[in-house]
């Protein structure tokens, strides 16, 4: 039977695996947004594409290297939700 408990428990493990899944790109963007800032604000040369070109390439690369891993623990999570279906009607 479904309960609050178990909406609550099923939108905690939703958050959480997206937190999860999104990190390694957040955090990625964050540091080389933070690099790059720090090498403009030392060089004083304020140009966009700048910040935009060395992101857009290390997102590329933690994509390609994180990309199994966010995808396993996403379809890990899809498993175990669809897996619980059964067990939250009956």
């Amino acid at each position: 039977m479904m309960t609050s408990q178990s909406v609550l428990s099923i939108g905690q493990q939703a958050l959480e695996v997206a937190l999860l899944i999104s990190a390694p790109m957040l955090l990625t963007a964050l540091v080389v947004g933070l690099v790059v800032s720090v090498l403009q604000a030392a060089t004083q040369i304020n140009e966009m594409t700048l910040s935009f070109i060395p992101k857009l390439v290390a997102m590329f690369v933690a994509l390609v290297i994180t990309g199994p891993w966010m995808l396993a623990t996403f379809v890990d999570y899809m498993q175990r939700l669809l897996a619980g279906i059964p067990g939250t009607i009956g």
